[in-house]
């Protein structure tokens, strides 16, 4: 409800329920996205309808948004239910839906805004002005995308652009990767993904040589774009999104307050840019985002590619470099360090055969020029821990205390206008959004026995908000004289006023408009829609069919896509990691034939083959017979 005509920065955080909603609205977020009871692309974060309308009813008291992912592709005896769903998360308030399928946009929706969902992998200008066109509000663009090419994207749709800004990297183009269904039946699509990503490989050129060994080759950094902020912005950008809703509370907290203080020093000193809702946040801690789970940052390909994008070592959170060991005894080791370390803190350190490994700290003592930590457990083979290694701190024991308080308070500013009427007193508030409201009381006009003090205790009890998500940004007296009112009398004026601007506020919040498909219906950017298209049901089909599109094979899902294709396209590419990319020419390795390579964990072998035209890896493999229900991955995404 922030009614600037400048553009308005929206600040998206994950909810992994309501709970952690509503402390990412408290801590600066604009708008969450969470999941409904089911068919989000992260099925074991679902929340039921009536906690979603708990978050949307805090969100709203500070015109913040609340997006619900219904963006898993659906099979045609799920689209019934799909809709059902949709009018119930409708009616609990939220704001918008979370969409991948584009069969749902052939049933009977609620009015509620649609937002075309990563999974729908927008690349190109065609594919974001066609979903623009069909009724999509908001598109989140691939997390792949150079700033030239949100720019140019930006400059061909009318469509709010989102771009994920924090957290973990799918390796893959974002609906584009199978190779969690080909191997454990698990759809990344249907909400299910067993982040084979994440897994070591061995890497072997064409003749069968080693290339890496067990690496964890397919594994990103996290998504850092801090520096990169304004010049998203200007690039079109008007929704930064924040990964993460598997993620704890700690890092939903820290990584809300960081980006929430970078985008407000943005719009504080650029006035073409505003904020997307009310109230401002102090909070107890200062942000730091590398004190939550992270796997090293990288900026990815904003600024093109880059050569060091990979969490190749661990996809665990290793932590901050924290010092380094001076000596090691029979139950402690000394680290040379200039942080200060506590008990309970955890640290890491890289194992023999590049392993990452961790202990917990029972016991710290101070010692030369850094620190004695005595953990819970030492290593079985001692040798490991050994002088001039490197120690990582992982958890930072006083930095999570602060979280698990109460770390945040969100208020919207208010001006008071104290006056009289012909039989008392009233009470005019308008707050930050322009919203105003009145209450007024008879009362008798008593002069007081001391005017000055008087005046002094007006102006205290009116600026008296509590806990309410209001503050007293100005407080004006617009009286003849000094008045004697109690305590009681201005608490009471002024919680009357409030009751009157809560309910103004909410009068006030427009619900989002939903976008309308243009007529004639949007030709689709392709006539032919392979596999890759994530086609599900007879709706989705008949949607393509409608916007031009003459060839619509199976989702991969539908199991009828035989023989080797691509599991994974991917924008990461092997070759140039390890130097062996023609393109940039940066120096072959003697003797390794390239093109193509193979990677293997266990008895699983994956082509790799290139397109360097399209500069892109595609993970080549095939659906196994026997397909296992889970898979054993060593950290969460």
């Amino acid at each position: 409800m922030p009614t600037s005509s400048s553009a308005h920065l929206e600040l998206l955080a994950p909810a992994k329920n309501a709970d952690f909603g509503i402390e990412a609205i408290k801590h600066g977020a604009d708008a969450v996205y969470i999941g409904g009871p089911a068919f989000g692309a992260r099925a074991h974060a679902g929340n039921d309808i009536a906690d979603i309308a708990r978050l949307a009813a805090h969100a709203h008291r500070f015109n913040a948004r609340v997006f619900v992912t219904l963006n898993t592709i659906l099979r045609d005896d799920e689209l019934e239910d799909a809709r059902r769903l949709a009018w119930q998360i409708y009616e609990a308030g939220a704001d918008a839906l979370i969409v991948q399928d584009m069969g749902l946009l052939q049933v009977d929706l609620p009015p509620i805004q649609l937002h075309a969902s990563t999974q729908t992998d927008i690349r190109t200008v065609e594919k974001a002005r066609f979903l623009g066109d069909v009724g999509f509000s908001q598109i989140v663009l691939a997390r792949e995308l150079s700033l030239d090419e949100i720019r140019k994207v930006g400059a061909g749709t009318t469509a709010t652009l989102e771009f994920f800004v924090h957290g973990a990297l799918c390796v893959a183009f974002s609906g584009q990767c199978y190779i969690s269904h080909a191997h454990t039946g698990r759809s990344a699509n249907r909400g299910e993904c067993s982040q084979a990503c994440r897994l070591p490989y061995t890497l072997e050129d064409k003749q069968g040589r080693i290339v890496a060994h067990e690496k964890h080759l397919l594994s990103m950094k996290d998504n850092d774009q801090s520096a990169n902020l304004h010049a998203l912005a200007d690039a079109g950008i008007r929704s930064f999104k924040i990964e993460g809703r598997l993620k704890d509370l700690a890092y939903v907290k820290n990584a809300t307050a960081h980006y929430r203080q970078l985008l407000d020093k943005i719009i504080d000193d650029a006035p073409e840019y505003s904020r997307a809702s009310s109230g401002r946040c102090s909070y107890s801690f200062t942000p730091r985002p590398e004190k939550t789970f992270n796997r090293g940052s990288t900026d990815y390909f904003v600024n093109g590619r880059q050569p060091d994008i990979g969490a190749f070592d661990t996809p665990s959170f290793s932590g901050e470099v924290s010092g380094e060991i001076s000596k090691v005894g029979p139950d402690w080791f000394e680290i040379e360090s200039s942080e200060t370390f506590a008990n309970g803190d955890g640290v890491s350190y890289m194992a023999r055969g590049k392993k990452l490994a961790g202990m917990r700290i029972n016991t710290v003592q101070p010692a030369n020029n850094g620190w004695r930590l005595f953990p819970n457990e030492m290593p079985e083979d001692s040798s490991e821990l050994r002088s001039g290694m490197a120690v990582y701190r992982n958890r930072d024991q006083a930095f999570e205390r602060l979280l698990e308080k109460e770390s945040a308070r969100r208020l919207i500013d208010v001006n008071m206008v104290f006056g009289e009427t012909d039989v008392g007193f009233c009470l005019t508030l308008r707050d930050e959004d322009g919203v105003e409201a009145r209450a007024s009381i008879p009362h008798a006009k008593e002069a007081p026995k001391d005017p000055e003090k008087s005046l002094h205790l007006l102006r205290e009890h009116l600026a008296k908000f509590g806990t309410t998500d209001f503050k007293a940004d100005n407080i004006r007296l617009e009286i003849s004289e000094p008045w004697f009112l109690s305590a009681s009398t201005v608490n009471g004026l002024r919680r009357a006023a409030v009751e009157q601007l809560v309910a103004a506020r909410e009068a006030a919040r427009p619900r989002l408009p939903r976008a309308m498909p243009v007529e004639p219906p949007a030709v689709y950017p392709e006539q032919e829609l392979s596999y890759l298209g994530n086609v599900f049901n007879a709706q989705a089909r008949a949607f393509y069919e409608k916007h031009g599109v003459s060839l619509i094979a199976d989702a991969y899902e539908s199991d009828t896509v035989k023989g080797e294709v691509s599991l994974m396209i991917t924008k990461h590419c092997l070759r140039y990691s390890y130097s062996l990319c023609p393109k940039e020419a940066k120096g072959w390795v003697k003797g390794v034939n390239a093109d193509p390579m193979t990677l293997v964990n266990g008895k699983e072998r994956l082509t790799l083959r290139f397109d360097c035209k399209a500069c892109e890896m595609h993970v080549i493999g095939k659906m196994k017979k026997h397909r296992s229900i889970a898979i054993n991955v060593v950290a969460p995404h």
